[in-house]
């Protein structure tokens, strides 16, 4: 088998997630975008444990059985945040979330209050 197309087609692959989390402005396509990165890691180390000679026989699957758990993961807290992010904001666009901490509150200036002559200080 000749390894370069899928070693293209994992490049290609990989290539649209980052331009997909470079350039999304909703959070659920660029949890999609990642999907596509790690889809590409897999077919590369799939493609390289069946090209390659290895100490250690079926790593590249195995490791890409870890990658899949991974991606199952980080799904699963993506989506929590982003669901949580919709209900507060009502909004899933990635440009509007607070990075920074809110400034605290500003406490009240105490009201003026007369000394015992009489005299507002």
């Amino acid at each position: 088998m000749r390894p370069v197309i899928p070693y293209v087609t994992a490049a290609l692959l990989f290539g649209l997630g980052v331009y997909g989390v470079l350039r999304r402005r909703n959070a659920v396509l660029v949890l999609m975008a990642v999907e596509l990165m790690l889809n590409a890691v897999n077919l590369v180390l799939v493609t390289a444990d069946t090209t390659v000679k290895a100490v250690l026989p079926h790593s590249g699957q195995v490791f890409a059985l870890f990658v899949i758990v991974l991606a199952a993961a980080e799904i699963g807290v993506g989506l929590a945040i982003v669901l949580q992010l919709y209900r507060l904001r009502a909004s899933v666009t990635v440009d509007d979330v607070p990075l920074a901490e809110p400034a605290p509150p500003v406490a009240a200036a105490p009201a003026e209050q007369p000394n015992a002559q009489g005299a507002v200080r």
